[in-house]
């Protein structure tokens, strides 16, 4: 009865619009004095999140995405995809999920990803004659690829709940991600070839290669010495995070393509999504406790491993989960508040969290692309003054794709778990 009162609480929240980051703490404090339990908890679970050394890495791979977002890389990463691909059927779209996937493996965030290629690309691919529905949705799904190539936000909370290792999490992110990304690529090369025959190609000389690729390869050569320098060991994600985000600060400034008021307006957006994020993991992790104190992980584990003994139903089971509430709820908080659930029963039948931590990415991807809550949805709707509906006719095919992935994920493993424990 406890778990079903609790449960109802947390989804009246949800549905009343009130801050999730609010509504969770709110909630286990109250639990914890109705229990009376001790509400000292809290200030310590604050402190907690604040002085996590895995934590520092957001601040800064946000820090760095908002300063390439200010000083309008994504144009320079789109123009150099473009002259070397534009030309294939469907080369704009083969660029956009090009673009996504290198500016993605700088930011590790999936709304600055959307954010900064869309700007671009959504004009470019109209232009040419790409249907609308599909270049909202390309440019929704190719954001997505920011939570799962390295380096990700999302991972690095999932890493931080589950205490397991961030650098691990990454690697095991390149193998599913550069599958994804293949997967669009062939996807849109398909879409049109068979239903938008009428888009034009862009053809460049070789100059204009050069040209591009010049202006695009320092984007590569900074991805290659953020990443490259993590998987050596040569430093930590969360060092990695502050070498990038200086790095693209003394690029930018070199190239005179910020001034103090554009990295001012870099800074106060890193501070507010920070902020916004810290709190939804404190509001979380004094929620997680509660319930833990509640034992309601424990009983719902019991419950899951009773009727549920087999690996495979369990996945399946998790993915309804999480498909569902994808529509109602953000990547964080899905990972947050159903980690310390799913916990006691992955450990239960010796699940790999690493290998369960992909699938579990991959799933909350569709949440960023499937409304209400979808924030690659809204980013869409702002750059390319779209309806809801528009994009989300856009998106089903992707998250088909998505869905698909999971699937391969689950049948091979080694696609996950072969980079980070075979070589």
């Amino acid at each position: 009865m406890t778990i079903v009162i609790i449960l109802s609480l947390l989804f009246l929240i949800l549905f009343l619009g009130i801050p999730i980051s609010f509504g969770l703490g709110v909630l286990g404090l109250g639990l914890m004095l109705a229990g009376d339990i001790s509400p000292m908890m809290v200030p310590q679970t604050f402190y907690s999140v604040a002085d996590n050394f895995i934590l520092l890495s957001v601040p800064m791979f946000l820090m760095m995405s908002n300063i390439l977002l200010k000083a309008g890389v994504g144009e320079d990463l789109f123009n150099f995809a473009q002259s070397w691909v534009g030309n294939f059927p469907g080369g704009l779209a083969i660029a956009t999920i090009i673009s996504c996937s290198i500016f993605a493996a700088m930011s590790g965030s999936s709304v600055a990803t959307a954010a900064t290629i869309s700007t671009v690309a959504f004009p470019a691919m109209i232009k040419r004659g790409y249907h609308r529905n599909f270049t909202l949705g390309i440019l929704a799904a190719g954001g997505t690829l920011g939570i799962l190539i390295p380096p990700s936000i999302p991972m690095i909370v999932y890493a931080f709940v589950v205490e397991e290792s961030v650098l691990t999490m990454f690697l095991a992110g390149i193998g599913p991600g550069i599958m994804l990304a293949l997967l669009f690529i062939i996807f849109s090369i398909f879409y049109v070839m068979f239903f938008n025959r009428e888009v034009t190609g862009v053809k460049s000389t070789w100059e204009e290669k050069i040209h591009h690729t010049k202006k695009g390869l320092p984007i590569l050569l900074m991805a290659f010495v953020m990443l490259g320098g993590i998987y050596a060991g040569i430093y930590t994600p969360t060092e990695a995070g502050g070498i990038g985000f200086l790095v693209s600060l003394i690029y930018v400034v070199a190239k005179k393509r910020i001034d103090f008021v554009g990295f001012i307006e870099a800074g106060l957006e890193t501070m507010k999504t920070t902020v916004t994020i810290f709190l939804i993991i404190a509001g979380a992790k004094i929620f997680g406790k509660a319930i833990s104190l509640y034992r309601i992980p424990q009983d719902l584990s019991t419950l899951i491993v009773s009727n549920i003994n087999e690996q495979s139903l369990f996945v399946f089971v998790v993915c309804v989960t999480l498909l569902v509430l994808g529509l109602i709820m953000e990547t964080l908080s899905l990972i947050l508040i159903m980690m310390p659930i799913f916990a006691v029963s992955i450990a239960a039948m010796n699940i790999d969290l690493i290998w369960f931590g992909i699938i579990f990415t991959l799933m909350i991807e569709c949440a960023l692309i499937t409304p209400p809550v979808g924030l690659n949805i809204y980013v869409l709707q702002a750059i390319g003054k779209a309806k809801m509906i528009e994009i989300a006719k856009g998106v089903v095919p992707f998250v088909i794709i998505m869905l698909f992935a999971v699937f391969l994920v689950y049948l091979f493993p080694a696609i996950a778990l072969y980079i980070p424990f075979k070589l």
